[in-house]
């Protein structure tokens, strides 16, 4: 398999005001820079001014030229966003036999039960998903005014372990394609 970059579509879950996910996101984009293996899209569904739905979006051309996703997504009421979830159902072809991994913030919890929530839906789509996730519990403080961890160790080793995951299962399955189409 030629050595190219794995394009990775990062996802921006949350569409609310005062959303605390685009500081998340652009965390990790920066973090994504130590890399030399990934070309980053990051997509922000509240940019988006057309539907989800709407094909003449582009959203659905970005999701399917994606080989791989990183979800950032808070914890609303123990779940994920309904904006969300409205793109998850809308496209669900553009992440067949691709991995998906996540990036939560949020509370106590630090938006892990939206993952494990997230999980099986994306199992659904035929998707694989990474175990490791990063998580920033009580988000709101772990950050500071420049929109940086204020302790980057571990956030960042999490992200290289799951970076490390992602790639491995995009190439993976680039590779099984490439062989054989992928039966969904």
């Amino acid at each position: 398999m030629p050595n190219t970059k794995i394009r990775l579509a990062v996802v921006i879950g949350s569409v609310r005001p005062e959303r605390f996910g685009p500081t998340v996101a652009h965390w990790f984009v920066g973090e994504t820079r130590q890399r030399d293996d990934v070309q980053v899209d990051l997509i922000d569904l509240a940019a988006d001014p057309t539907s989800p739905t709407t094909e003449s979006s582009g959203l659905a051309h970005r999701l399917a030229a994606a080989d791989a996703f990183v979800v950032v997504t808070p914890e609303y009421n123990h779940s994920y966003p309904a904006a969300l979830k409205n793109m998850i159902d809308s496209h669900g072809r553009e992440f067949h036999a691709k991995p998906v991994a996540f990036v939560s913030y949020g509370g106590l919890s630090g938006g892990l039960r939206a993952v494990e929530h997230l999980r099986p839906v994306f199992a659904e789509l035929h998707t694989v998903t990474t175990r490791d996730t990063v998580s920033f519990h009580g988000a709101w403080k772990q950050f500071d005014g420049a929109g940086q961890p204020k302790d980057p160790a571990a956030p960042a080793a999490a992200a290289g372990r799951l970076l490390d995951q992602l790639t491995w299962w995009a190439r993976a399955l680039q590779a099984a394609k490439a062989t054989s189409p992928y039966p969904a």
